[in-house]
Order: structure tokens, then sequence, then C-alpha cells
């Protein structure tokens, strides 16, 4: 069976968030499993590219509209990554570093698209499944089955995975002439509320929708942006899976990132070493609980509390604990966090920006993991903790909801239900007290480490959904 995963991020080629480590690793175990799964990706201008080397197997040219753009499919010589690696070359759109955030964004993926639509009609490839990822390659199962030129693929299965249903890719109908020719009756297919919408045309044209988390599926039917009475109409075609993590990457045995490699046997000690590497670093006390947040300052995230979440636990449990916040996003978040170091000196600190190997190190140093998020649809940075010893305080939200259980209800986490000061204060102080209970906190930071959130069983469950769709 040959899948094609289609994205704009893949870990370590471009990563912005979780999308990135969910491409960069079902593939791969699709492939351990005896399928023949790829990726395509834009090629930014970006470390990954400049440093690997590429053959170019196909030159082509796209029409957007008006414009004319020269095309080049590259393909990553090695297959290092566990997989086949495609990267589509549009220089006049991709040839930038990052990989959102500009005007054109519209443009840019639906060239890409396009681009890769019109490298399998030239090469008369016809694989079994094309699996789509996200709104930026969302108009891919409309295309395939009413765009004149893509005829030839419209008996091809094509699967939408949404990561985060708040971001639809909308755009206005004076670009509706950019897509391919097709017929203006099927215009239905894009439309919702007024606007040209892909994530909802996928939710239409696919054949199948699947969620990155059960609960996730469940919240989307009710809070998805304006989609909900859609995602209630294709609910019948559609099934929440759970992420899992690439537990290769995240080994605390093998972790190159890690300042102190550890097991079952001896976590303890490696987690105490790490935690001394971080408050060394930081100036923070290791005899202390050490809190952590690691991700995007962002609302969702519930980071725009985090300030105020900050300052009441550290003034409510004075000299007590340490907290340490490792993200970037909202200016005035990462501003207000930053300023919190001149008043909690030795117990509080932030880095504000993006480092992979601080990550590691936090997941393997820290006590608490904190994740107050309004939305999370899967989440993989409670997996990670919890791979690592590192015990979540998460809110009862989509996949939080799926992977930690509250240690009150015999599981092995902190969970509330609100994303508020109050609420996740009132978690830390139960934090706390198991900190000090060390017996009770080394038998949950042991269990922990043992659950099974591996992409081997997700792999095959995937592999399940493109079945189904082959009969």
């Amino acid at each position: 069976m040959e899948i094609f995963h289609l994205s704009a991020e893949c870990y370590p080629v471009a990563k912005v968030g979780g999308l990135a480590d969910v491409v960069g690793a079902l593939p791969k175990y699709q492939n351990q499993l005896g399928r023949y799964a790829k990726v395509v990706v834009p090629a930014y201008n970006n470390k990954f590219f400049q440093e690997n080397e590429y053959n170019v197997v196909h030159q082509g040219q796209l029409k957007l509209g008006h414009f004319l753009f020269s095309y080049s499919i590259l393909k990553e010589k090695t297959k290092k990554l566990g997989f086949e690696l495609y990267q589509i070359a549009i220089p006049e759109l991709f040839d930038r570093p990052n990989v959102y955030s500009y005007e054109d964004d519209t443009e840019r993926f639906l060239a890409f698209q396009i681009a890769f639509l019109n490298w399998l009609i030239e090469t008369n490839q016809y694989p079994d499944m094309l699996h789509c990822h996200d709104h930026h390659t969302s108009l891919i199962p409309f295309m395939v089955q009413h765009c004149f030129n893509y005829q030839n693929l419209r008996n091809t299965p094509t699967i939408l995975t949404i990561h985060n249903g708040q971001y639809q890719g909308w755009f206005g109908y004076d670009k509706l002439h950019y897509l391919p020719q097709f017929d203006l009756s099927k215009i239905g297919y894009l439309e919702w509320n007024g606007t040209i919408n892909p994530l909802a045309s996928a939710i239409k044209c696919s054949w199948k929708i699947t969620t990155v988390s059960p609960s996730y599926l469940d919240e989307i039917s009710n809070h998805a942006n304006g989609l909900e009475n859609l995602m209630r109409w294709e609910r019948p075609k559609s099934l929440g899976i759970l992420n899992g993590i690439d537990t290769e990457v995240w080994n605390t045995k093998t972790d190159a990132l890690m300042a102190k490699n550890y097991t079952l046997k001896d976590f303890k000690k490696g987690k105490a070493e790490n935690k001394a590497f971080l408050c060394s670093h930081f100036n923070l006390d290791p005899a202390k609980p050490l809190f952590t947040f690691i991700g995007r300052l962002v609302g969702e995230k519930g980071a725009d509390l985090l300030p105020q979440i900050c300052s009441v636990a550290l003034h409510q449990n004075q000299g007590e604990i340490n907290i340490l916040i490792l993200g970037s996003g909202d200016p005035n978040v990462e501003k207000e966090l930053s300023s919190l170091q001149n008043f909690y000196h030795g117990n509080y600190n932030a880095y504000i920006g993006y480092n992979e190997k601080l990550a590691h190190i936090i997941y393997a140093g820290a006590d608490f993991l904190l994740m107050p998020s309004r939305v999370e649809p899967c989440g993989l940075n409670q997996m990670y903790a919890l791979r690592y010893g590192t015990i979540p305080i998460v809110r009862r939200t989509g996949g939080l909801r799926d992977t930690v259980i509250d240690m009150g209800d015999g599981g092995f986490g902190i969970c509330h239900n609100d994303t508020s000061v109050f609420d996740v204060t009132h978690s830390i102080s139960r934090a706390i007290a198991l900190f000090h209970d060390s017996k009770k906190f080394d038998a949950i930071r042991k269990t922990i480490q043992q659950i099974d959130h591996s992409w081997d069983k997700v792999a095959a469950q995937y592999i399940e959904v493109y079945q189904s769709l082959k009969k």
C-alpha cells in the first residue's frame, strides 16, 4: 500500500507545532509495519533544506490564476527519516525561512497542492491513499474529485486529519480562479459561511476524517470555529485516533539532548542530575519542586494567564517552589513572564524562544509540567512528560482528557476543569503536597514512564482505516 502524507510541517524538516511531530513519526512506523508511506512538504529555505542533499525527480509548471510558476520535486537522498521525503520547491513562494505568517500564504499552499497533483498526473502515479493534514493540504480532496485536470485520480481515497480545527485557511471568492478549472456547479463543496473554506471542503470531500484524539472529535462537534454543524453532519465518517509519540526519539536511555541519560532502574538519580543542571543554569534550588511550562505563549494554551498563575503560586508558596518557563508567542505575555524574574529571583526563570535541547532537559529534570490549555486537540507535551517521569498538571480537554487521569481517581496526574488562575494554583498546591510524599511521588513517577504512547499501535489503527477505504 502506497501512502502519501501531505503537510506544511514535518519534524525535523520544518516545525512550528505538534503537526510536525506527527508527520515526522507516523509514516516511519507505517513503513515498519510493511506499508510504503512517503511525506511531501514544501521546500522552505531553512537549516534542514540547506544541510541535506536532494535528487531532482521531476520538474514542471503550474498555473495559479494568471500566474505561472515553475516547480521542482526534490527527493531527499538518504531516507534518513525512515521514509521517503519529497520537498516541492517553488522558489518565488517558498524560498523563505518560515513556514507561515506571510501575506501570500493562500497562494503558497494552494500552489504546493497543485504542484503535487500535477506531479502525480504528469508521471502517471496512482497511489493507494492521499493523507492530508490540516487546512494547508485540504483542497486536495476537492481537486481530485472535481478538477478536470485530475480526473484520473478521482478514485484515489483521501483522508483528512484535523490537528487543529480553529485554523481553516479561509480565503475570498476573488481568489477562486486560482484553482484549476472545475465544474462550477460543485462550488458548494468549497463554500462555508460565505467564504471559501479549505478545511470545510476537505470535511465534505474526503473519504474519511480523523481527529488527533477521541475527545477532540466530541469537542469539535460543539466548538469548531464555525464548523460545528458540518462536523455533526459528517460524524458518520469521522474517527478519533489518539496521537502517539516517537519512542525512538523520546527515550531517556538514548536521548542525546538530555544532560544525563537514565533508565527506569535509576530514574531518581537521572532526573536529579538533569534537575541539578537546570537549576544551576537558571539559578534555582534543586531541593524544591520544579514546575515548568513548555510551548507556545498563546491563548489556546492558557498562556495569557501564566504571568498571574506564576505570581500567585510563587507568592502563596514563598521560597518553596521553582517555576521555569520555555516558550514564545504573544509579545505581551513574553514581556510579563520576563519581568517576573525581577521579583522572584532564585525561584523563577524564563527562556523566551524555542530551544529543542532545553526542552528535552526540562522534560527530564522537571517534577511537574503545567498545561492549562483552553484547546488541546491531542497534546504531545504531556506524553513526553509522562515518558520522562514528569507529572503533568492539565485541564480536562481534548487529548489531555484522554491521556491523563487524576491521581484522586486512581490515576497518575493532576487535573482541573477550568483554565483559571484558581484552578491551576490549586493544582499546584496539590502537586506540592505530592512532592513531599516521597514514596507516593516516586511510585507515580515510575508508573508513568511505563505507559505506552508509542506510534506502533496508532500506525496500525491508521492502516486499518486505509484498508477499510480500499474495500
